[in-house]
């Protein structure tokens, strides 16, 4: 059992965690989540004992040994095979007795100890550790200092993987890794033996792995049962009892400070009054859910050009003198199209990216691109290069040179840095903060196609499904490379796989592809024939129809929820009065009644819109 027993932590005078107490069952995988800034990080160094807590204590069963990666990669001129053997130091240290020990008595001692710890069989173990996560027999081979900080990562992960400790901690394990190697840490992770800890933001993995989170806000963690969905809809129908709970002492606290005002000058009721007044005092106020700026995105819309905004014709790309990265490359690309680009790291989907950013030329053949296009291209380095003295204020005004001041704050408003947060310094800014700014920066000129490459890596849960809305409400082209596979499902309708050399478009699904990878099954979809004409045009017509009507199912949804629990509302006043609302219960029966019957013919109404919207869906999808 790990038990975290009423731990307080304090960073620069600042309180990070507050009296928090928690129980882990011992071989339990925990999902350790909340906002970015919440102190996850922290809570987890505390966890390994490299942070004291102020207060409180972590108890853990003796011995356990604990499995963290350090925040320095690996380096030096021994092999990643060579790192991660070396990771278990027991085996490293009896293989070496085993070569020199002249005791023979000693010696099979140590044969003994090998046999127990399945030693032998190690260097296959950790072959396929570093396979699964990207190393082929070739990378393995080759020295650390070849690799670059990334990969270096990967190989510190592999190392920990391979040493299988009692307790396995990991901070965002996903953050270096493509789609692929995400795949085949989340199979690895499933069956792992001892007690897991893991702070991720990857909805999938969270969903798949873990049988517990831990969320920790403003301070305090809370334990829930299951992955993320169940938690998500335990928190959902938290905040709905909290506002309802709220709603109700707000209700009562108006009716007490009204007889207040209207009695308190009155001899006869001035004593009621005084007791009220003590009441109202004594009341702890019922804090509404906060509202969090960093889920604000807004992605401005371009104005409008006619298909195709780029063709690519047989061409090839790559840099300087070497041979091409990518050849024969026929791809178009249209405004309406939303395309996830698939395929391990290395194998050139960067380069296809900046290729159709024009931040490089085609080596061979040709790209034609419309001369009105626009382009908005993120990467990692963009968020690594901004100014840390500099405020996010500064940096707009440099990048909308001659813009008015209201346009400039327009700009940073649609993603959350209103007030004082558009003039706090970047570097005091927090890893997603910084990441909104420079998808804020790329996109004041709204461009007509956005290139994504993995935006959600400094992003936590609820700011992914903030981008995702985003760029679904987005009415130009993207093209997202993201491990993140929520994220590609919610917004990609179209997949290029980028392999071998080549980018083509991938005939089946997401889901089809991740059973490739895991060699599963094949892609069940058939893929296009080549001699075949597709007609774009009615193609990106159907895809406009179907986001329509997607977005019209749901907004029908929300709106029959919404009124059903309004008429649930009104039947609890109706029928059980003491446990209903008091606003509703103080009314009459006949007011709620016009009022239900309101209600119920919307409802009607709303039901009739979703279940002809998902008619046609279906229609549509046949």
């Amino acid at each position: 059992m790990l038990s975290i027993n009423g731990i307080t932590v304090r960073l620069g005078g600042r309180t990070i965690i507050d009296r928090a107490s928690a129980a882990i069952r011992p071989n339990s995988r925990v999902g350790l989540i909340g906002r970015n800034g919440a102190g996850k990080s922290t809570l987890m160094k505390v966890l390994i004992g490299q942070l004291e807590p102020d207060e409180g204590e972590i108890d853990m069963p003796r011995r356990t040994r604990l499995g963290y990666i350090a925040q320095d990669a690996p380096s030096g001129t021994a092999t990643p095979f060579e790192t991660v053997l070396a990771a278990d130091v027991e085996r490293a240290a009896l293989m070496d007795e085993a070569e020199t020990c002249t005791d023979m008595d000693r010696l099979g001692d140590v044969h003994e100890r090998l046999l127990v710890i399945d030693a032998y069989s190690a260097p296959a173990r950790a072959a396929r550790i570093l396979l699964g996560l990207g190393f082929d027999e070739e990378m393995q081979a080759r020295p650390l200092d070849s690799y670059s900080g990334g990969w270096k990562m990967r190989v510190a992960l592999a190392a920990l993987l391979f040493s299988e400790p009692d307790l396995l901690l990991l901070d965002e394990p996903s953050n270096h890794l493509d789609l692929e190697a995400t795949l085949w840490l989340e199979s690895f992770l499933k069956t792992y033996a001892g007690t897991l800890i893991v702070i991720s933001h990857e909805r999938d993995l969270l969903n798949n792995v873990v049988d517990t989170i831990l969320h920790l806000d403003r301070g305090k963690i809370a334990l829930y049962s299951g992955g993320y969905d169940d938690f998500e809809r335990q928190r959902a129908e938290r905040a709905a009892q909290l506002a309802a709970a709220k709603a109700s002492q707000d209700a009562q606290r108006a009716r007490l400070q009204d007889y207040i005002a209207r009695n308190s000058a009155r001899a006869s009721t001035a004593k009621q009054a005084q007791s009220r007044a003590k009441m109202l005092a004594k009341m702890q106020p019922i804090a509404a859910l906060a509202e969090d700026p960093t889920l604000s995105f807004g992605f401005p819309n371009p104005t409008e050009l006619k298909p195709p905004l780029i063709t690519l014709e047989m061409a090839a790309v790559g840099y300087a003198d070497a041979a091409p990265v990518l050849r024969s490359l026929n791809l178009r690309i249209d405004p309406d199209d939303r395309i996830a680009l698939l395929g391990r790291n290395g194998n050139g989907k960067t380069t296809l990216a900046r290729l159709l950013a024009a931040q490089l030329a085609p080596m061979e053949g040709a790209i034609n691109a419309s001369g009105r296009m626009r382009v908005g291209y993120f990467t990692q380095y963009q968020v690594e290069e901004l100014h840390g003295d500099d405020t996010p204020l500064q940096h707009m005004t440099r990048a909308m040179a001659g813009a008015t001041p209201g346009a400039v704050r327009a700009q940073l408003g649609r993603f959350g840095f209103s007030g004082d947060k558009a003039t706090t310094r970047t570097n005091k800014l927090s890893g997603g903060e910084r990441a909104r700014l420079a998808l804020a920066l790329i996109t004041r000129e709204a461009p007509h196609l956005l290139i994504l490459d993995e935006p959600t890596n400094h992003l936590d849960v609820d700011a992914r499904e903030a981008l995702v809305q985003a760029l679904n409400d987005y009415d130009g082209a993207v093209i997202l490379i993201s491990h993140d596979r929520h994220m590609v499902e919610l917004t990609a309708d179209r997949l290029v796989l980028v392999d071998n050399g080549a980018a083509v478009d991938y005939p089946g699904s997401i889901d089809d592809y991740i059973d490739l990878v895991l060699g599963r099954n094949q892609p069940k979809a058939e893929a296009r024939p080549k001699a075949a004409k597709v007609d774009r045009k009615a193609e990106a017509k159907a895809r406009e129809d179907a986001r329509e009507l997607k977005k019209a199912a749901a907004a029908a949804e929300a709106e029959s929820a919404r009124l059903a629990a309004q008429c649930a509302a009104i039947d609890r006043a109706m029928f059980d009065p003491g446990g209903a609302d008091p606003t509703l219960a103080l009314l009459p029966i006949s007011e709620l009644s016009r009022e239900r019957a309101k209600l119920a013919a919307e409802l009607a109404l709303a039901e009739a819109r979703w279940l002809q919207a998902s008619e046609q869906l279906e229609r549509q999808a046949a």
